[in-house]
């Protein structure tokens, strides 16, 4: 298994976010040991995003993944951005080589 670093810069709708931030939430949290190590804010230059460290077998099965995101579905991902990620120094939390 690969990890993967996703970052989200979420639209520049406040409201809707407000609305469908349970919903996304539940989601991202029900994938956490099949898919996601972690998740969580992320501010950026353009503005409020998240970033999620994803696990998964390649690139595709990650983004069929989170394409199923409530926020993705609603339209409220204004720039979505998928990487590999290897941790060279420290850990959080893996057993095992990755």
């Amino acid at each position: 298994m690969a990890i993967f670093a996703l970052t989200y810069r979420y639209a520049d709708d406040p409201e809707t976010l407000d609305l469908h931030r349970p919903a996304h939430r539940e989601y991202v949290r029900s994938l956490v040991g099949n898919g996601v190590i972690a998740s969580g804010p992320l501010a950026t230059s353009q503005g409020p995003g998240a970033l999620i460290i994803c696990e998964g077998a390649d690139e595709a099965g990650i983004v069929d993944m989170m394409d199923l995101d409530p926020f993705w579905i609603e339209g409220l991902i204004a720039q979505r951005d998928l990487a590999p990620w290897s941790i060279l120094i420290g850990s959080i939390g893996l057993e095992g080589d990755h």
